[in-house]
């Protein structure tokens, strides 16, 4: 049998990149897939090539975005069996160049936003093995020149999963982050204030640094966040699981 067969599986941020690739392999093991995203046409695209999925545009910035989702997926699904909170952006500024806007946008998504999505989704969570996996990033660990913002929203997201992995254990659901190292997605090339000429030069000292002399891909990481959220990893609990080819390892 099929890990996600009669499953539903809700994906926030999964038009592209590792959100995607983690809906098709959902859709792939028999669940019943939602997407969300905040393009219209990616996720229009994305869902017409997944099989028994659906998909809703919200931005997560807004707190209140996933409140009509959720209500969408009730009357539609019932439930959710597994959510995975993996939409963000990135943001790169010395600190001396950081803004409050800037900051306030990365923060916004990345944690802030994060958080009110999975309390939108709680109430139509399975306390029958339910599973919640958050996308966080080694950057919350390392210290990056001209990261700080975001990785302040990502290290703030590590404490919100750590601390939801204690309060929702006795309702049966299961609370993990996992923490990706250079991954190659779309996101890497969508930093506000970078260059095409800076992502490629961030690019190549990423992987100087990466012991597997290689970025990862997305399906990498999907395949970490499918195991985190299956009856697998049933007792696993409150982990931050670097996806990093050995970077935070060495």
């Amino acid at each position: 049998m099929k890990r996600f067969e009669n499953k539903v599986f809700v994906v926030v941020g999964g038009n592209s990149g590792i959100g995607l690739a983690a809906a098709q392999l959902a859709a792939a093991e028999g669940a019943q897939v939602v997407i969300t995203g905040r393009d219209e046409t990616t996720l229009q695209r994305a869902a017409e090539g997944i099989p028994q999925s659906a998909y809703y545009r919200a931005d997560i910035a807004d707190p209140q975005a996933m409140q009509p989702i959720a209500d969408a997926i009730k009357q539609r699904f019932g439930r959710v069996d597994a959510l995975f909170v993996n939409a963000g952006v990135g943001g790169f500024a010395m600190v001396d160049q950081v803004t409050p806007e800037m900051w306030d946008q990365v923060n916004d998504v990345n944690c802030k936003g994060a958080f009110f999505a999975i309390q939108a989704m709680l109430p139509l969570m399975s306390s029958d093995g339910g599973s919640i996996v958050l996308t966080g990033s080694i950057g919350a660990t390392l210290a990056i020149p001209g990261n700080v913002s975001y990785a302040a929203s990502k290290a703030g997201l590590r404490a919100v999963a750590r601390i939801l992995a204690k309060e929702l254990l006795p309702r049966g659901i299961r609370v993990n982050m996992l923490s990706p190292g250079p991954i190659e997605t779309p996101l890497l090339y969508r930093n506000p204030g970078m260059t095409e000429a800076d992502a490629a030069a961030l690019k190549e000292m990423m992987i100087s640094n990466i012991p597997m002399g290689r970025m990862g891909a997305s399906e990498e990481v999907a395949k970490t966040a499918l195991f985190l959220a299956s009856s697998d990893a049933s007792f696993i609990n409150g982990v931050d699981l670097a996806v990093d080819g050995g970077c935070i390892e060495l």
